[in-house]
């Protein structure tokens, strides 16, 4: 990867979702394990406080339920969130501070936070973007590898609650691995394979991976 880029994997990574309040802890939960493995880690607070307010204006202003799709790319140094909705003539506004209206404030705290947001229409409705500005020297990740982001996201399909602390978090971790990893076998068995055959293909996989991967190291 290019010096002047930050660690964002290759083309991105999309969240399709619906907005809804309760999704809301899942998605602070997904921003901070994205930017810990991306090592953007001390843009985690900030960036889960604009994905909170992205997803918060689309239900407070378009309504529950709506179909959304969360963005994360790079541009240059600058990690790039973005929120794609359906609705084309709701457009965020920023108020004054001193505005005492609630409509509009979750935008202006997004104004103080990011580096430079906006609001870009499409044929499917709009985006509404964000850009924070990545530590200078930060650690780079091969963008060519996606499998612990592909990982990731389906882990957290299986972890619903937040994660506990210490030893018990890694706990709960390899049990949700444990039982996507059986979900999987079972769907191989359903499907006609040999779920043996491809456990052992697998481990070849790993091993000759670990193995490239080493080389990095």
């Amino acid at each position: 990867m290019l010096k002047n880029e930050c660690a964002v994997p290759r083309g991105g990574l999309t969240v399709p979702l619906l907005a809804q309040p309760e999704e809301l802890s899942r998605l602070r939960r997904l921003t901070r394990s994205y930017l810990e493995l991306w090592e953007l880690e001390t843009l985690a607070d900030t960036a889960q406080l604009c994905v909170s307010e992205l997803v918060a204006n689309v239900i407070l202003h378009i309504g529950e339920g709506t179909p959304i799709t969360l963005r994360f790319s790079a541009r240059g140094r600058r990690l790039r969130i973005e929120l794609n909705d359906p609705e084309p003539h709701r457009i965020p506004v920023l108020l004054p501070a001193s505005d005492e209206a609630e409509s509009g404030r979750g935008m202006a705290l997004l104004d103080a936070v990011a580096a430079d947001w906006g609001v870009a229409l499409h044929a499917e409705g709009k985006a509404i973007w964000c850009e924070l500005d990545t530590t200078p020297g930060a650690p780079q990740l091969r963008p060519e590898d996606p499998c612990p982001v592909r990982t990731d996201v389906l882990l957290n399909f299986y972890v619903r609650t937040e994660p506990a602390p210490g030893r018990l978090a890694g706990a709960v971790s390899e049990d949700a691995a444990v039982r996507l990893i059986a979900d999987v076998l079972h769907w191989l068995r359903a499907h006609g394979h040999d779920p043996d055959t491809a456990l052992d293909h697998a481990q070849t996989r790993f091993e000759a991976m670990a193995a490239e991967t080493s080389r990095w190291n």
